[in-house]
């Protein structure tokens, strides 16, 4: 029997880790990833112990995508109703990526072998990405006859600019983790897994070694920015930077740097 959640949870510290953890699958998304995605991103956008979500995977492939099985259950759907409800399904799966856009949290994903399709988009709803030298990534819809529509056509442009991007969603082709770098899609190639999984935790240490009211205030700042304009992110930035300075958190990086030490942050 299948299980409820495709995800596994790890703690560490102020890091926590999500496992895409169904490897007989490829890690492949079918409805429930969706529903469980948004319900593990909330958990850690509410929980103050959290400072960094790491995503990675078990088995060969990071995802290979959408389950195609799953997609088969919508064919022959003709009447009103029917497509009616589909468009609530393709909501509500667009609603889980938002969480991961949407968490205060920042966001790292360490990929390794296969990333297809939705594992595009998953992607480009995250922070920072780091791949494995043996990654593989496509948005592949194109080449199954249907378009992505849970957050690639939106958000991967402003990550890569739209040379690449049209090229990569209109040929549907294969591109490895060198591209990837060159095009900055990933910030960094690391040798194999071993090495891909101690880089996100060096990546994920130094972030949650900053102040969370920073950090997060930052993410906040710069996703404002990107959907309101440059202006309007200033006006935001400037009532932010109001509402938190002077902090508890401020304070101590004063201190420390004074007694020449490492400050320690709170989020206050």
């Amino acid at each position: 029997m299948e299980k409820k959640d495709p995800f596994r949870v790890e703690r560490e510290g102020h890091i926590a880790w999500l496992i895409l953890d169904r490897p007989e699958k490829r890690n492949s998304m079918g409805l429930n990833f969706y529903d469980e995605l948004g319900k593990h991103f909330k958990a850690f956008d509410e929980d103050p112990d959290v400072r960094v979500v790491v995503m990675r995977a078990e088995g060969k492939s990071f995802t290979s995508g959408t389950d195609l099985s799953e997609l088969a259950t919508f064919y022959g759907q003709k009447n009103a109703g029917q497509r009616e409800d589909l468009r609530l399904t393709i909501r509500n799966a667009q609603e889980g990526m938002d969480w991961v856009e949407r968490c205060r949290k920042p966001v790292i994903a360490a990929v390794h072998g296969h990333c297809l399709g939705g594992g595009v988009d998953l992607l480009s709803a995250c922070d920072i990405r780091i791949a494995s030298r043996d990654a593989v990534f496509s948005i592949r819809e194109v080449r199954v006859a249907f378009i992505a529509d849970v957050g690639t056509l939106q958000r991967l442009p402003h990550i890569i600019g739209h040379g690449w991007f049209r090229d990569l969603a209109l040929t549907g082709r294969d591109f490895g983790a060198e591209e990837a770098l060159k095009m900055g899609f990933i910030t960094g190639i690391y040798d194999d897994r071993e090495a891909l999984v101690a880089g996100a935790k060096k990546l994920a240490e130094q972030i949650a070694s900053y102040s969370p009211l920073a950090v997060q205030g930052t993410k906040d700042v710069f996703l404002y920015s990107r959907d309101k304009g440059i202006h309007a992110g200033l006006e935001y930035t400037a009532q932010k930077n109001a509402a938190v300075v002077p902090s508890e958190d401020m304070i101590e990086a004063a201190m420390a740097f004074m007694e020449k030490r490492a400050p320690v942050y709170k989020g206050k």
